[in-house]
């Protein structure tokens, strides 16, 4: 997020059309990014869990929009202390239609909606590493109080004008560990606590539609876009190098994903073309303002390359993260936002160059400071705040739910109705069946 500095009222800058129609797109592409995320997901299930995962996408955009608008956006981004917002904002109060964000000419409330949609997202990332096994009524209580505790502090951390890490120079233009490893984390957090799946490493629990996991990649590449350069929050030069970064580094690391496939298991597939662009938007996002084009190719291939060589660490460390959120999220979002301290030109942020450009080691040192401050905080809340929730209320569901299918147990529906297709006919069809058998006997007797 490029950094912003509040102004007073009498100096504030008028509001600019442009910028305002740029975010207010942006926005709408991030928002797209949930349900595609949903079917990314949803796709990489057994059938039986289809719906349940993308429900855990969608109920994101119910409950955190909810939180965002009663203190969500307040004590994320309203002026407070290094680790807090503070209150002045509550309920989406006190915010005149026309009072701009900082200098970007852009109305707050639309930065607040831009915003929004990445708190609805970061909750989401991490339901993949729980796949068929957690209550959705646990869940949803669980990303309500990881959100209220982990994402909106450390928003403010990494995001607004006095968050401490914002004043160490930490780099994030959009997410790296605000939002990927932030996830990540929590992700493991959860499940070192309610441990594996029945089955893991025993059963096959292969991906049951991978047309609707390309789909769902296809739309998370699409509102990409806006989540990186809207996060400029200014259509100028900045917004338009996210942009190319973006686009360069997905795809080197869907080449970079799909060499390492082809070397290490002999094919060439599709979940791992998938994978891997996921795996090179995760890691430009933090980065995407601050290197070159090609730092930001170099960038996509080692994500790419080291994101397929981390998702095979589950069965090493026997932990069952069930769609490799922790792989590539968490190692993702930790390579880019340390790439930065190698690949940052100096360019956008003067005095922030990374080694590569002569910078020396400081900034890769607040790079550290930045991935392990996230990191801990996130994981430790996530432990923590899962474990309360499986003390009191149980987070799992019972084996024999999860043998059956989450969807039929939890939402009383599954993803695929096969109701009369190679099933039992009515009896008024059997009935017809047989009259008109045995009238071609007949006529075959005549």
């Amino acid at each position: 997020m490029a950094p912003a500095i509040m102004t007073l009222a009498a100096d504030a800058p008028k509001l600019d059309s442009g910028n305002t129609a740029f975010l207010l797109l942006s926005a709408a592409l991030v928002m797209v990014m949930t349900p595609g995320l949903a079917f990314f997901y949803g796709g990489m299930v057994r059938v039986k869990s289809a719906l349940n995962m993308l429900m855990m996408s969608f109920i994101s955009l119910g409950i955190i929009t909810v939180l965002w608008t009663l203190y969500g956006f307040s004590f994320a981004f309203h002026s407070g202390n290094g680790f807090m917002g503070g209150t002045g904002w509550v309920g989406l109060r006190k915010i005149g239609m026309s009072a701009p964000w900082a200098s970007t000419g852009v109305p707050i409330l639309v930065f607040a909606m831009f915003q929004l949609m990445f708190a609805v997202i970061t909750p989401a990332l991490i339901s993949g590493a729980l796949a068929d096994r957690v209550k959705f009524t646990a869940w949803s209580l669980f990303i309500a109080l990881w959100a209220t505790i982990v994402y909106f502090p450390v928003a403010h951390w990494v995001w607004a004008p006095d968050g401490w890490l914002a004043k160490r120079h930490v780099l994030d233009f959009a997410g790296g560990t605000a939002v990927h490893i932030n996830a990540g984390a929590a992700a493991l957090g959860v499940i070192l606590v309610i441990g594996k799946r029945n089955g893991f490493k025993r059963d096959p629990m292969r991906p049951h539609n991978l047309p609707l996991v390309m789909l769902g990649c296809g739309l998370l590449w699409f509102g990409w876009f806006g989540f990186n350069a809207g996060s400029e929050l200014t259509a100028d030069g900045v917004a338009g190098i996210a942009f190319t970064n973006t686009q360069v580094a997905t795809a080197a690391a869907m080449l970079g994903w799909l060499i390492y496939e082809r070397l290490r298991h002999g094919s060439f597939t599709t979940l791992g073309a998938a994978s891997g662009a996921v795996a090179g938007l995760v890691a430009i996002t933090p980065a995407c303002g601050s290197v070159s084009p090609l730092g930001a190719l170099l960038l996509g291939l080692v994500a790419g390359v080291g994101c397929a060589a981390a998702v095979s660490l589950k069965y090493r460390f026997n932990y069952d993260d069930s769609l490799d959120v922790v792989g590539v999220h968490m190692v993702g979002g930790i390579i880019g936002s340390l790439a930065i301290g190698f690949l940052s030109t100096g360019t956008v942020y003067p005095g922030q160059a990374g080694v590569f450009y002569g910078g020396g080691w400081t900034q890769f040192g607040r790079q550290c400071l930045g991935v392990g401050a996230v990191l801990g905080y996130s994981l430790v809340c996530a432990v923590v705040l899962a474990k309360l929730i499986d003390i009191t209320m149980g987070f799992r569901v019972t084996d024999d739910e999860e043998i059956t299918g989450v969807d039929q147990i939890l939402h009383a529906e599954t993803a695929y109705d096969f109701a009369g297709v190679g099933g039992a006919r009515s009896a008024s069809d059997v009935s017809n069946s047989s009259e008109a058998g045995a009238s071609s006997v007949k006529k075959v007797d005549a």
